[in-house]
């Protein structure tokens, strides 16, 4: 009696599958899906308020299937209503079409009229709507785009707080990365924007436990919302080595050394793998702004934060390619070691068997984020370590996202699937085409060369390239227009000599360089474009277009050449 009484006041979630629209068919009703973040404050309040409301239950369990998704789990369905949430609900016909989609916390009577208003006429809102089907004509940006996109970059900077965007505050990775790129090419602008925002964001990194919240609200960069997702770890690390190295400021050092002790302290496994997320709240629901702003003892004595003990292979692959960007801007070979755990461990247990790779142990259907995430992070491997293990496993990688993902243009978030064909995702093309793209300089093969300029094409259409925000689609086009800085150690991998150029070489201030160490031992290297002469002692070579250097036989003589390379 009771078990049944507390039935009828609580909703029965069910997994997503397509069988619940079967389901809904037979019994009659609409799919709700509440896709939400497990880490995210406003889904649990809406799980504690909302979804315990006795008219929404009762309305809920008579006319819906309820379907809850954390949305870190299905790449695909994230992708597909990220800019709904999160919480996003969507509510869908028993055929699949959508009905309505919401963004956001949804109060207990706005839900229920809601719902009743769907049930009285289920015919789609104003919030579904037909998008305009892009025009796919270049695999490159025109000028006039590429003008268009700059100005649009430029007055999107918040000129007076930093970062790009006047509400929500945060560092937008590849926005700051193509303002270091132009920083480094001379821009002055471009400097100070890059400067600003980096500066603004040490407000959100955690002064206790390290590590950066995700975003702070009201214009300013001190009204964090406190969840630690590792989206933005990884993307703050990367960012922060990359300055580190254009700059040599300590600050930007003191910023990624915190994001890496976070890492290493909360969210990495005894294995070695990252954990997915740390949660905003305490106690679900509740604001921890009072919680965060007390000492480790304290927070300590009150209970940690729950940890997302998920360990996917896209945030693994995301964290490892921060790592070596890390060691290699700064030294620190303990990082290295680090991300090369972390794919040890994905390699062991989340590689299929037909290539490519799972997003987690309890999923069987392969996403191109996990895929892309570790091709990036086996390149940099590979421009960290010299190692061809890494190349070899990067090209592998390409392979599997050309077979499995390949649309025409770009490239498809995860395999067709019969109640919710695929999208594509901005950001995964875009790190398709620099990845491919920086791929084809180390390899020379002309397949990968086309899958950069079949993801570029996607993003050359000016509805998907003038999507908020451009900075990724103008630094993916940057880098396909231009050779990356070519920087070659040649001499023994067990030489003294080689092993300091070679790290030399990886602290070069360039984000888009190509780095490789040819051991006459090993063979030529896999695109022996330019043939290096085996000399007496280790030397270093840098090459930039066409021309190469006159060879370098120490740290100092290698920043003597570069100074010569560099802008003015």
């Amino acid at each position: 009696m009771l078990a049944s009484l507390f039935l009828a006041l609580s909703i029965t979630w069910t997994p997503w599958s397509d069988s619940v629209f079967a389901q809904a068919k037979r019994e009659h009703k609409f799919v709700l899906l509440d896709l939400q973040a497990v880490w995210c404050h406003w889904c649990h309040v809406m799980d504690e308020v909302t979804y315990a409301d006795p008219q929404v239950v009762a309305l809920m369990n008579q006319r819906y299937i309820a379907v809850r998704v954390d949305q870190d789990s299905r790449p695909d369905l994230a992708n597909r209503y990220e800019d709904y949430g999160w919480p996003a609900t969507i509510v869908f016909n028993a055929d699949g079409g959508e009905i309505v989609k919401r963004r956001g916390y949804i109060p207990p009577k706005e839900m229920t009229a809601m719902l009743q208003a769907i049930i009285d006429d289920p015919s789609p809102g104003p919030s579904v709507f037909a998008e305009p089907a892009p025009q796919f004509n270049s695999d490159a940006l025109s000028d006039s785009l590429r003008r268009t996109l700059e100005q649009t970059h430029r007055e999107k900077y918040d000129a007076k707080n930093g970062g790009w965007g006047f509400s929500h505050k945060y560092l937008d990775a590849h926005s700051v990365e193509y303002a270091l790129a132009r920083a480094r090419a001379g821009d002055a602008e471009a400097k100070t924007m890059a400067r600003q925002t980096l500066d603004g964001e040490r407000h959100l990194l955690d002064p206790v436990w390290g590590g950066v919240y995700q975003y702070s609200t009201g214009g300013v960069w001190s009204e964090p919302h406190f969840e630690k997702i590792m989206q933005m770890q990884a993307g703050n690390l990367r960012v922060a080595a990359e300055a580190y190295a254009l700059w040599g400021d300590r600050k930007d050092l003191a910023t990624a050394q915190s994001i890496r002790r976070y890492l290493d302290t909360f969210l990495r496994s005894p294995e070695g793998a990252f954990y997915t997320s740390q949660d905003a709240d305490l106690v679900a629901g509740e604001h921890a702004g009072e919680y965060f702003a007390l000492d480790d003892a304290a927070r300590r004595a009150k209970g940690i934060p729950r940890i997302d003990r998920h360990r996917y292979a896209r945030e693994n692959g995301w964290a490892a390619e921060a790592l070596a960007t890390l060691a290699m801007a700064s030294g620190d070979r303990t990082a290295l070691a680090d991300a090369r755990a972390a794919l040890k461990w994905v390699y062991a247990h989340l590689r299929r068997a037909d290539g490519g790779f799972n997003h987690g142990s309890q999923t069987s259907e392969p996403y191109l984020g996990d895929t892309i995430a570790i091709a990036r992070a086996d390149l940099a491997l590979y421009a960290a370590t010299g190692e061809r293990l890494w190349l070899g496993r990067a090209q592998e990688a390409a392979s599997y996202i050309e077979q499995t993902f390949r649309a025409n243009p770009g490239y498809l978030t995860a395999k067709p699937q019969k109640m919710m064909p695929p999208k594509y995702q901005r950001d995964e093309n875009i790190d398709v085409a620099r990845f491919a793209n920086l791929l084809y300089h180390y390899d020379g093969k002309p397949e990968h060369l086309a899958m950069a300029k079949n993801a570029m094409r996607y993003l050359a259409s000016e509805q998907i390239a003038k999507d908020w925000p451009v900075g990724g689609v103008l630094l993916a086009d940057l880098e396909l227009r231009a050779d990356p800085l070519h920087i070659t150690v040649v001499g023994g991998k067990k030489d003294a000599n080689a092993q300091s150029l070679f790290a030399a070489a990886g602290r070069i201030p360039v984000a888009y360089k190509q780095v490789e160490w040819f051991d006459p031992a090993e063979g030529p290297l896999p695109n022996a474009k330019v043939q290096y002469p085996v000399l007496k002692k280790a030397a270093v070579f840098l090459c930039n277009g066409n021309s190469c250097s006159r060879p370098a036989y120490s740290a100092e003589e290698l920043q003597k050449l570069l100074a010569r390379l560099a802008p003015g």
